[in-house]
């Protein structure tokens, strides 16, 4: 198993904070026996519409020597673990958790943003003072 992002439990208190149920921590996500372990899995049932959102949550706090490193390792890991998503049939959405300070420095270069948009990554920002979710930033709107 890897090692926890120095933001894991800030991320998972902002989920719980937020009215999500954590599922599992260390989540398996495995592809014809290849086997990958995603930070978080969540789940959260919206009672207007009924219907239940499940996400995993990638946690990454971008606290390496480079920033464009750190953005090529989870960039690269996020498409990874999308990808066994799709191909499994999997009901749940996948989420790059990023603080806020991360999103709002290195996420606004043009690199970065060229990036997100081209691979569709979908953010969750968190505030890891107050351990809030600042916003979700999706390809599919999720209700909050």
């Amino acid at each position: 198993m890897p090692a926890k992002d120095i933001f894991h439990d800030t991320v998972k208190n902002a989920l719980i904070n937020d009215g999500w149920t954590i599922i599992d921590e260390n989540y398996t996500l495995e592809y014809e026996g290849d086997k990958v372990y995603a930070d978080l899995a969540a789940e959260k049932i919206f009672a207007v519409e009924k219907q239940e959102q499940k996400i995993i949550v990638e946690v990454k706090s971008f606290l390496g020597r480079s920033f464009i490193s750190d953005l090529e390792s989870a960039i690269g890991q996020y498409i990874l673990y999308r990808d066994i998503l799709c191909e499994t049939g999997s009901p749940f959405q996948i989420y790059l958790a990023v603080s806020k300070g991360v999103y709002e420095g290195g996420f606004q270069k043009k690199l970065a943003q060229m990036l997100l948009k081209r691979n569709q990554v979908n953010l969750l920002v968190f505030d890891a003072n107050t351990e809030v979710i600042e916003q979700w930033i999706s390809q599919v709107t999720i209700a909050t």
